[in-house]
């Protein structure tokens, strides 16, 4: 959807957060309530498909029964034009995903902190009998306070309700406990397995199991033992260790019951009390899990691969006849011996250390040498590849040589300020980082180059991972400027400045002597209402000051400074009429000055003079 487009009148699109593969999710500001929100909004290839519609609707159902503050608010549930929606509150922050890879090794007292209040918005959904069904850290977001919300009840289930999903995984397959890859009754501790698996994520940096498949992948939760994070970390400890296996236990009896039963023993893991913990241990250990060899299937091997007896010669067969059977039988005892010693190199990609060398040593092989390298597939730990490359042919006892993954690489973010948006998008998009925009006017930096970005210069980032926004400049901002007529020199300098315009001052009829801060604005160019840029061109006119003095009659006198006539005429006509133009103001001086000497002709008096001068001034006016 096009940013821009308001949805139900309402709701303006911005721009694309995400996209599902149920739904895509914008922000949007709600031009009613003026605040930025969350919309999810189903695409429209699935507006005819029951099924998703009937998902889409129970999560707005869901979500209408909790509040609380670790989970999502829903704001508003409608459709537009065949679109159906969803409002909740916007999270502006990352998801847990995005977080851990951003800032693992994370410490273990935030560890806990994110986990006790992701426990309990889960104990919160658990008491109104909701089931998430697929909590991942992709659907737990928190912001930059380290507040962290639950979304994404898209599959959630009423406790005791059922869903049918023939041939399909409901969840993410990496989070999803044993009962729900076999396709079993989805319950509260179900919930509770994917937090264990969380819980790993978070102090690990990675899932605990990996395949090709998601078959595969799911077929691990329900048969192989979990993994113990203090291989991956020795400082991790104990206690901290016990409560993902206490919370991943294959049997339902072994697992917490509860969230708020999980979220008491973790708010004490790191207690000096428990600090010599000894490892948990399953009451009831799950013989079904194993994997075993059908008999039927046994039994046939054995016999298939039995020797046949061999008839006895009888002695009329010709003695060449013997001697060829036997040499014969010889070949076939070398090529048995050479096959029995030699064996397939196993793939052991995506298996940590520890589980390549148990899978090495029971197809007696060794191993060999270690080499670490940066990698964008696999998490931190897991192996790349072998050396030789799986299923070559190899002599028993023969070394492996594994190629460790250090996780996707780390760099430097750059300083990209005073850089052109468009050059630094394309290169950092190349790069897989997600490039956001937002616009500022600036008198500082040009039209399209960077002002300021969200991500500091030299921050360690993992370019897939990384979201930032870069600060644009829209240029200068125009402004409308004002009628300056009648203002003084200072109050133009100061209006000018605080515009950002150059001022070009000049003076009519009058030289630099005179000038002063109180001289009076005439004219300007351009006219007022003119938009103009900061960094423009700003001419104002300026006309001389008069000044006054106190005739012995008691009248104030204009008197002319003592420049040439016509700027004389200037002045005086300033102090009558600053709106004047310089034409009448130099007609009506010197008529003034003929009329004051004829005055004083005829009379000798001052005081007569002064107000003959009074009365000639008064008639111009």
């Amino acid at each position: 959807m096009r940013a821009g487009y308001v949805l139900n009148g309402r709701y303006q699109i911005k721009k694309s957060l995400g996209e599902g593969g149920m739904a895509n999710v914008y922000l949007a500001r709600d031009l009613i309530l003026h605040r930025p929100v969350a919309v999810k909004l189903m695409r429209l290839d699935l507006r005819d498909d029951a099924a998703s519609i009937r998902r889409f609707q129970r999560e707005a159902i869901s979500l209408t029964k909790l509040s609380h503050p670790n989970i999502v608010s829903i704001y508003d549930v409608g459709e537009d034009n065949g679109m159906q929606y969803l409002v909740t509150e916007y999270i502006e922050g990352t998801d847990l995903k995005n977080y851990i890879a951003i800032n693992f090794p994370i410490s273990f007292e935030k560890v806990v902190n994110i986990m006790l209040q992701i426990l309990a918005a889960v104990a919160h959904a658990h008491d109104h009998e909701i089931i998430h069904r697929d909590l991942k850290p992709q659907n737990i977001l928190i912001n930059h306070q380290g507040h962290v919300k639950i979304t994404d009840f898209g599959i959630a289930l009423a406790s005791g309700d059922s869903l049918t999903q023939t041939n399909t995984l409901m969840g993410s397959v990496h989070y999803l406990s044993p009962e729900q890859a076999r396709g079993s009754v989805v319950t509260k501790q179900s919930d509770l397995y994917s937090l264990g698996i969380i819980l790993f994520e978070l102090l690990t940096g990675q899932v605990p199991f990996q395949g090709e498949t998601a078959v595969s992948i799911a077929l691990k939760h329900s048969q192989n033992q979990m993994p113990s994070v203090r291989k991956f970390n020795p400082a991790i400890p104990q206690a901290l260790e016990n409560v993902i296996l206490h919370a991943t236990a294959k049997d339902l009896h072994d697992r917490y019951q509860t969230a708020a039963e999980m979220a008491a023993d973790l708010k004490t893991t790191l207690s000096p009390a428990r600090k010599n913990e000894a490892r948990w241990q399953p009451q009831n250990f799950d013989d079904e899990t194993k994997l075993l060899e059908p008999l039927d299937s046994a039994q046939k091997t054995t016999k298939k691969n039995s020797p046949k007896p061999i008839k006895k010669i009888k002695k009329k067969w010709l003695i060449f006849g013997g001697l060829l059977a036997a040499f014969l039988l010889t070949l076939l005892i070398l090529a048995l011996v050479f096959r029995s010693n030699s064996v397939n190199v196993p793939d052991v990609s995506g298996m940590s250390l520890s589980e390549a060398t148990a899978t090495l040593n029971s197809k007696q092989l060794k191993l060999g040498k270690i080499e670490h390298q940066y990698n964008d597939k696999y998490y931190q730990g897991q192996v790349i590849r072998t050396l030789p490359v799986a299923k070559t042919s190899v002599r028993q006892s023969s070394e492996v040589n594994l190629i460790i993954s250090r996780g996707p690489q780390k760099v430097k973010f750059g300083d990209y300020r005073g850089q052109s948006f468009k050059e630094v998008k394309k290169k950092l998009e190349k790069k897989g980082v997600t490039v956001l925009k937002s616009k500022h006017y600036s008198n500082t930096f040009a039209t399209g180059e960077i002002i300021k970005q969200s991500l500091a210069p030299n921050h360690q980032v993992i370019w897939k991972n990384t979201t930032v926004t870069f600060t644009v400049s829209s240029g200068r901002k125009s402004v409308r400027i004002r009628d300056l007529t009648g203002y003084t020199r200072k109050s133009v300098e100061d209006y000018a400045e605080e515009l950002g315009l150059v001022l070009h001052a000049e003076w009519e009829n009058t030289d630099h002597s005179s000038q002063s801060d109180t001289d009076l604005a005439v004219a300007q160019r351009p006219i007022a209402g003119t938009r103009l840029k900061a960094g423009s061109t700003l001419t104002v006119f300026f006309a001389a000051a008069s000044t006054t003095t106190p005739s012995s009659s008691g009248q104030t006198t204009t008197t002319i400074p003592s420049q040439s006539q016509t700027s004389n005429a200037s002045s005086a006509a300033t102090e009558a009429s600053p709106s004047v133009n310089s034409s009448s103001v130099k007609s009506n001086s010197q008529a003034s000055s003929n009329t004051a000497s004829s005055s004083s002709n005829e009379n000798s008096n001052a005081s007569s003079a002064s107000a003959t001068t009074t009365s000639s001034l008064s008639n111009e006016q």
